[in-house]
């Protein structure tokens, strides 16, 4: 089973939509991840991230519901 997380977009490097990425939060753990899937991305926006991978942009809610549902889940 594979598990996408969502994380908020805090900046974005690059031009080449193919080659951007940005490094993305995840409840305070920051990683760089790949945005070639959404070239579209912008700072400030929620993203899910499977493998590296920015693969849909999600509204704040929808991403909050999950980040809690994740929270509760290791209680």
């Amino acid at each position: 089973m594979c598990l996408a997380v969502p994380g908020k977009i805090l900046s974005i490097t690059g031009e080449d939509p193919l080659l951007k990425t940005g490094k993305i939060s995840f409840a305070g753990v920051v990683k760089e991840v790949s945005l070639a899937y959404v070239p579209e991305a912008e700072i400030e926006q929620y993203v899910i991230v499977h493998v590296g991978f920015a693969i849909a942009i999600v509204d704040e809610s929808e991403a909050q519901k999950t980040l809690d549902y994740l929270q509760q889940m290791q209680t």
